[in-house]
């Protein structure tokens, strides 16, 4: 089932609602294939639709890609908006829910270990992505987000004219495209990538970042 996944809707630029679009009266996931011991999954909430409010022994991570939900987390059921590129962090123990009333879809990952997050992080605030991270003068910025030795999602700024030299990478991995435009360099093809698309590297595979301007991103790594 993953290798389906992961060579066919995911293969080149892609968008996590082209791959797992909702459908009306709804709620439907689909495995994105990256890994075991973190679990990375797509869902798609159709209008009018939830998801029951549950508890889970580990931290769990939040990412729009389109549409509007309602996230409801902790014993008082604390309502909140969550829109494409926004992030939420739920730890481990906390009773977290989710519901849309005109359809949405983003990215659920399970992390099985404990993890170092960094303090710019608000566990259990939604948070916009790209205003996490700001651009500096002719350089890339970094910020680790979340991090253990099987995963990291990271986030990073590239000023006009930055970009990452071929490399390969120790595991899996998804680009989510925050801001701006970028060409990513993929086993010797190029591919243009905008704000609210993806990308997908397998592990080892050899690939590069170039920013066509100002361009933001997030980076999940599993390292399996």
């Amino acid at each position: 089932m993953g290798t389906d996944v992961r060579l066919g809707a995911m293969d080149g630029v892609f968008t996590v609602a082209g791959v797992r679009p909702a459908r009306d009266g709804m709620t439907i996931s689909r495995d994105a294939g990256l890994g075991s011991e973190n679990t990375v999954t797509f869902f798609a909430l159709g209008a009018g639709t939830s998801i029951s409010r549950e508890r889970y022994d580990m931290t769990s991570m939040y990412i729009g890609a389109l549409g509007e939900a309602v996230f409801l987390t902790g014993d008082d059921a604390g309502r909140q908006s969550f829109l494409d590129g926004d992030m939420l962090i739920v730890p481990g123990g906390t009773l977290c829910g989710v519901e849309s009333g005109s359809g949405a879809v983003y990215t659920e990952i399970i992390i099985k270990k404990e993890i170092n997050m960094n303090n710019l992080v608000k566990a259990g605030e939604v948070m916009k992505l790209k205003n996490l991270i700001q651009y500096e003068e002719g350089s890339i910025s970094n910020i680790d987000i979340v991090s253990n030795p099987t995963m990291k999602f990271v986030l990073m700024a590239f000023d006009e004219g930055t970009g990452l030299q071929p490399h390969r990478a120790p595991g899996n991995a998804i680009i989510f495209a925050l801001e701006g435009k970028a060409v990513i360099g993929y086993e010797g093809k190029d591919y243009t990538i905008s704000a609210g698309e993806n990308f997908r590297f397998e592990k080892n595979g050899l690939h590069s970042v170039t920013a066509a301007g100002k361009f933001k991103m997030a980076l999940l790594l599993v390292i399996e």
